[in-house]
C-alpha cells in the first residue's frame, strides 16, 4: 500500500481534501493511505510516508522539508487551483505521480 502525507498549517483544510482524495482512490481501486498533518507534526511523521505533498499555504517550506528528508522521499506542492477547488482527483493524480 502506498503512503502519501499532506501537510498544511493546521491540517484542518487538508483533512477535507484527504477525504475527497481517498474517496476517488477507493472508487478506482487504488490502494493508498493518505493523511494530513500540521507543519508542527512534520518531524515526527515524515518517516511514515513514501511521498509528501505540501499545501500551497506552506509551499515556502518545500526547501526545508526536502532538506530534512534528504532525498529519501519525494516532496511536492499541491497546485493552488486544485487545492482551492478541493479537487481530490487532481491532487490524488499529483500524489501518485510523486509515488512512481
Amino acid at each position: 500500500m502506498k503512503k502519501l502525507m499532506l501537510m498544511c498549517n493546521a491540517g484542518m483544510s487538508t483533512s477535507v481534501l484527504v477525504r475527497k482524495m481517498q474517496k476517488v482512490a477507493d472508487e478506482k481501486g487504488i490502494e493508498i493511505e493518505i493523511w494530513a498533518i500540521s507543519e508542527t507534526d512534520f518531524e515526527k511523521n515524515w518517516r511514515n510516508a513514501e511521498a509528501i505533498l505540501l499545501g500551497p499555504q506552506v509551499s515556502y517550506m518545500k526547501d526545508k522539508v526536502s532538506e530534512v528528508v534528504q532525498g529519501q522521499i519525494p516532496v511536492g506542492v499541491i497546485d493552488i487551483v486544485d487545492y482551492g477547488r478541493m479537487n481530490g482527483e487532481k491532487v490524488l493524480e499529483q500524489g501518485l505521480a510523486l509515488l512512481k
